[in-house]
């Protein structure tokens, strides 16, 4: 089927052939938002048991993480070819000879073919980048930059302990390396309208990013969010309201970044809001057909914005 957005198993597909499927990894790594080093207690928002898959736990190797979830995607889906996703918070907050001995375990496994490594722009430098433009010489590397936010007072608001030009910067000394540079944005803070959510598109867009993940801001439970919206609720996305931001977002991104994620589900048990009460299959099909009732596409709209505040 003809996505309407540039999707990222598309995009797999016409990079390799045939679909590839990622294997979630937790090396144990914390984050310097966390332990001290940039503040405490993370970003405001955060809880990695949102996202994180029962497969995926440190007390495991990252080897038998990997064949973990080739047995598993293999069984489902008939999977033969893997990404490994070091996911955990920040999977690159460490020494560069550890998390060489990381990747390359990783690497190991004769049907993973790449890397993709979520970390934070300001936990990178030149030596951990060369390291990578080494594996990104004859494998696919992805890193994908937590930014979240191409707002300053956003960023202010969810604690995140870098700036915008941060973020810029790293994205920029990545692919110069001809390593592949992501970006991660929540939509729906509270400290943003939502014209300046949508204005983002294109700043995003003009950042050099090649793929990107979108996610609704959720409210889970053990976060300082959850207690500041017990104590003052305010304003989250409803399903229908969401379709409709998501479709004009796409609209205003450039039609060349890959789209890797549009929704986040968490649990239910750590979910406060909002609750939609969707599987993750009904949610790409009504994106789909509300792309498909309004009859427009990724980029449709795209203007390139660098005005940042």
């Amino acid at each position: 089927m003809q996505r309407r957005y540039n999707s990222f198993g598309a995009y797999v597909r016409r990079a390799f052939g045939s679909p590839v499927f990622k294997v979630n990894i937790d090396a144990g790594f914390t984050c310097p938002n966390r332990d001290g080093t940039v503040g405490l207690g993370g970003c405001t928002y955060c809880n990695n048991e949102s996202f994180k898959p029962d497969e995926c736990r440190p007390a495991l190797s990252v080897r038998q993480q990997v064949e973990n979830g080739i047995r598993y995607l293999s069984g489902r889906y008939g999977a033969d070819r893997f990404i490994a996703y070091f996911q955990a918070y920040t999977n690159t907050y460490a020494p560069v000879d550890d998390l060489r001995r990381l990747y390359a375990e990783a690497l190991s496994e004769p049907s993973v073919v790449g890397l993709a490594i979520g970390t934070r722009p300001d936990c990178v430098d030149a030596e951990k980048l060369d390291m990578l433009s080494e594996l990104a010489r004859d494998r696919f590397v992805l890193v994908e930059y937590g930014v979240q936010s191409t707002y300053e007072k956003s960023l202010k608001f969810m604690k995140r302990g870098h700036d915008y030009s941060k973020f810029l910067w790293a994205v920029e000394e990545t692919q110069k390396r001809g390593i592949e540079a992501g970006g991660h944005m929540i939509v729906g803070f509270p400290s943003e309208t939502e014209d300046e959510t949508l204005e983002s598109a294109g700043i995003i867009s003009g950042s050099g990013i090649g793929f990107l993940k979108i996610h609704q801001l959720q409210v889970i439970s053990e976060t300082p969010m959850a207690r500041d919206f017990r104590a003052k609720p305010f304003h989250v996305f409803g399903y229908d309201e969401y379709l409709d931001f998501l479709v004009r977002f796409i609209e205003r991104l450039s039609p060349d970044v890959v789209l890797q994620r549009l929704f986040a589900t968490a649990p239910d048990e750590i979910l406060i809001a909002p609750k939609w009460g969707r599987s993750r299959h009904e949610i790409l099909r009504d994106i789909e057909d509300a792309l498909e009732r309004l009859d427009t596409r990724q980029g449709r709209l795209y203007k390139q914005c660098t005005t940042i505040t």
